[in-house]
């Protein structure tokens, strides 16, 4: 992805979150929240041990350099697990973040009770005790709280749950911002060489370079000052 629409893609993620934070419609916070059958368990906030518990086949992927960790479970196809815990359960995804579990999705398969959008939100808000405006995104209904997220899509024929802890969305955003600021700064800071035949410069180790006469050849201190003189980034570059 383009590095400025990637930044514009974090700065639009940063901004609805923080919209969201500013005036939950629900007051409801993550302590709150009861332990319904609908979650299979899982409550945002466990630990990866606390999971493994409930599930001992549960592998965890590796912890990225954001500090994030994903898994699935998968009931209805994996005939290691016990699915008297999993009616209805297609699939449960979970996210960690510094090893607490920040987000939950479950999706459930056409069989389960409540059928549509309409009757998941309902049942859900109710189990839950919510109380709030739900609002629509294309074909999701969120549900903006103190300090979570609800969202429900309807997918293959059943209803799926995601609930996240908002302030590990924004850590995230903000720790991706972080990464592209900080590339971005060594980028600038990095000498790049440009061909003065053609007003492109390129980074010192591109293969595009073999191409360019030595006489053509100008070092600049960094992208930044070769913009500066009139350059633009060169083609065929990995």
């Amino acid at each position: 992805m383009n590095r400025r629409i990637f930044t514009l893609f974090l700065f639009l993620l940063a901004c609805s979150l923080s919209a969201g934070a500013q005036e939950p419609t629900c007051k409801t916070r993550i302590a709150d929240l009861p332990a319904i059958a609908e979650l299979s368990g899982f409550r945002l906030g466990m630990t990866p041990d606390q999971v493994k518990a409930r599930v001992p086949q549960v592998k965890f992927g590796h912890t990225n350099e954001f500090g994030i960790a994903k898994t699935s479970i998968n009931p209805d196809y994996d005939e290691r697990i016990d699915k008297t815990n999993f009616a209805n359960v297609r699939t449960v995804s979970l996210d960690f973040l510094d090893g607490t579990l920040s987000s939950i999705w479950i999706g459930f398969d056409a069989a389960f009770k409540w059928k549509t959008s309409e009757e998941f939100i309902k049942g859900i808000s109710e189990e839950l005790s919510l109380k709030g405006e739900w609002t629509t995104k294309g074909r999701t209904q969120i549900l903006t709280c103190t300090d979570f997220q609800l969202s429900v899509t309807m997918i293959a024929g059943g209803p799926s749950l995601r609930i996240v802890d908002t302030s590990a969305e924004t850590a995230i955003a903000d720790r991706r911002q972080a990464k592209v600021d900080a590339d971005d700064a060594a980028a600038e800071a990095t000498p790049v060489i440009g061909d003065s035949g053609h007003k492109v410069f390129y980074p010192a180790d591109c293969p595009a370079l073999k191409a360019v006469p030595e006489k053509n050849r100008v070092t600049f201190a960094s992208s930044a000052e070769a913009e500066k003189a009139g350059y633009k980034q060169g083609e065929g570059c990995p």
